[in-house]
């Protein structure tokens, strides 16, 4: 497979791995999943037929607490990239300092071609499937690529039907009414905007920084809302059809009521529709691709102008692309700090259901900022320490907090 995600999150281990001096039983450990489940969900279609449906989870590490992650539906679901996303997710919530380990999910699926009764059929099949696997306590899954609040909703009323007993805990990104926490719906652009925040002074750029923004789904749009508010030019978006470009500055807000009423970003009035990944190119100073994985390669990375790049999407930039990057000395954010948002929220959503209480959206916001920022903050201590680049300092903070729990459970 070209630009295997999972053979590339090794990768990043192995260099991580050189620098903080990991013990062999450790990395050995690491390598792997602890388990990943493999299964097919048959549903049946509107039209009587039954199709059947790949399906993966993959449960990472669990050292530091129940597993935690997201369940993706996508057509262009792999095995090695469920793998990949539960080992980001894995030092994400260490990078973070949160009690969980990492997991994902994923089904190989177009849910745009799936009517209501379809998704909520495959939905609940998913989780009959796996709910032996998952808990409070055990794994705990929430939304990400394609899934929303609705679908967690039926996931959960499916667990606690399969197990007899409420249950909220298990599923995180539900409906505010079964449990959900207010801010989860943006928490993963609000806690990129936060690093956002901290990196551009790091940089040492304007208030008023440009951003181009690859991706207008659920975190891209609302992350470009909240530049927007905040004072940044916000020069180009895309979705998966097409990208405009306004060196002047775009205005967000009416570009998401175009995207409403025609589906698109493409043809917006106030800019040029440009080709696809020519967007990327332009002179901007962040760059935050927040769409799917391996978008910056060895093909195209010469040709970023940006000098400040924040990962909001998952794996963003491949290992050879980053190389270049860091020989150009651009300031790159890793995903395991940009996009921990939506995790931290979630793990709030968690103490939440345990407590059976719920805060306001301000204290909400005010537990995500400090978490997010001071991982930002320790992780750039270690890219210091190290002399190396922030990535490194991130994995290095977040994989030496998974072997001092292995080594404590005395799994080395």
């Amino acid at each position: 497979m070209p630009n295997d995600p999972f053979k590339n999150s090794i990768k990043q281990l192995e260099r991580v791995r050189e620098i903080i001096q990991l013990d062999d039983n450790i990395f050995e450990q690491l390598k792997q999943p602890q388990k990943i489940v493999k299964f097919s969900i048959p549903v049946r279609m509107d039209s009587g037929k039954i199709k059947v449906f790949s399906a993966f989870r993959a449960q990472y590490n669990d050292a530091r607490g129940p597993f935690k992650g997201g369940i993706r539906f996508h057509p262009g679901v792999t095995e090695a990239e469920v793998m990949a996303l539960s080992a980001w997710m894995t030092w994400k919530t260490a990078a973070a300092g949160l009690p969980l380990g990492g997991s994902k999910g994923g089904v190989i699926v177009n849910p745009k071609e799936l009517s209501a009764g379809e998704l909520e059929r495959l939905s609940r099949g998913y989780i009959r499937e796996i709910y032996k696997f998952i808990g409070s306590r055990v794994d705990v899954p929430a939304p990400d690529v394609y899934t929303n609040p609705k679908i967690m909703g039926w996931m959960l009323d499916e667990y606690e039907k399969m197990t007899g007993a409420h249950d909220p805990g298990v599923i995180t990104g539900k409906p505010l009414s079964i449990g959900g926490s207010k801010a989860r719906g943006y928490s993963t652009a609000q806690g990129a905007a936060y690093v956002i925040e901290a990196a551009r002074k790091k940089a040492g750029l304007a208030k008023d920084a440009s951003v181009t923004i690859q991706g207008f789904g659920n975190a891209g749009s609302y992350l470009a809302k909240i530049l927007h508010r905040q004072g940044y030019k916000i020069i180009a978006l895309s979705d998966s059809r097409g990208a405009i470009v306004n060196p002047s500055g775009l205005d967000v807000a009416a570009v998401e009521r175009h995207k409403e009423k025609t589906g698109s970003v493409i043809n917006y009035p106030e800019a040029k529709t440009v080709k696809s990944g020519e967007y990327l190119y332009q002179a901007v100073d962040i760059l935050v691709p927040a769409a799917l994985e391996n978008s910056i390669t060895r093909k195209n990375v010469n040709a970023i102008q940006a000098k400040l790049i924040v990962e909001v999407a998952n794996g963003p930039i491949t290992p050879e692309a980053d190389e270049i990057l860091e020989k150009k000395n651009i300031l790159v954010v890793p995903d395991i700090l940009a996009n921990a948002g939506g995790v931290i929220v979630s793990y709030l959503e968690q103490v939440q259901n345990a407590y059976g209480y719920y805060w306001t959206e301000e204290k909400i916001l005010k537990r995500l900022m400090h978490i997010i920022t001071e991982a930002f903050e320790e992780a750039w201590k270690e890219k210091e320490k190290y002399r190396t680049v922030l990535r490194m300092g991130a994995y290095a903070l977040a994989v030496k907090r998974v072997a001092e729990a292995m080594k404590d459970r005395g799994w080395a």
